[in-house]
């Protein structure tokens, strides 16, 4: 038994934070405009995704993890289709599976805020193809329309509004 067990905690936390790295996306509009933040933790056997956006219309709008790291306006067409690494199809009501960077419906509300909080099964903050840091990186991207939940590619969830690179450790 450790006489020093505060020692002992103290020692063994910058381990964990390895075990369980974070990252974030800045989100910004078609003008630049900063509209909102989204944090990853590594969360049982996936990632937990954590959204808070201002200055968006009101009502559901679909959120990706996109395919690509790159979030160039004022379409974000860089971002690419969305992250797929186990190569399923489009939707979390979809039979077939669904892709790995698929997320309910953000919905704002009338005061043009909203924020929600998912979990990516099959996708991991390490290494590999499943990893949101693979080669190319990735993007979050909010649509202009609610997400159908099984449409294959994109749910039917309309024009890209914002884009956040996915960055390692912010």
């Amino acid at each position: 038994m450790c006489r020093f067990p505060l020692l002992a905690l103290t020692l063994l936390a910058p381990s964990l934070a390895l075990a369980s790295p974070a990252a974030k996306a800045d989100l910004k509009d078609a003008a630049g405009k900063p509209v909102g933040t989204a944090t990853f933790t590594s969360a049982g056997g996936g990632v937990e995704v954590k959204v808070q956006v201002s200055g968006l219309k009101p009502g559901p709008h679909g959120f990706h993890v996109h395919s690509a790291g790159i979030c160039e306006a004022p379409d974000f067409k860089t971002a690419a289709g969305h992250f797929n690494p186990a190569g399923k199809q489009h939707g979390l009501d979809n039979p077939m599976g669904h892709h790995g960077g698929d997320m309910p419906n953000l919905v704002v509300g009338a005061d043009g805020k909203g924020k929600a909080s998912a979990t990516l099964h099959g996708v991991t903050l390490g290494e590999g193809d499943a990893s949101l840091f693979h080669a190319g990186g990735t993007a979050l991207v909010v649509h202009a329309d609610a997400d159908d939940g099984n449409t294959d590619p994109a749910g039917n969830a309309g024009a890209r509004i914002a884009c956040g690179v996915v960055q390692r450790g912010k």
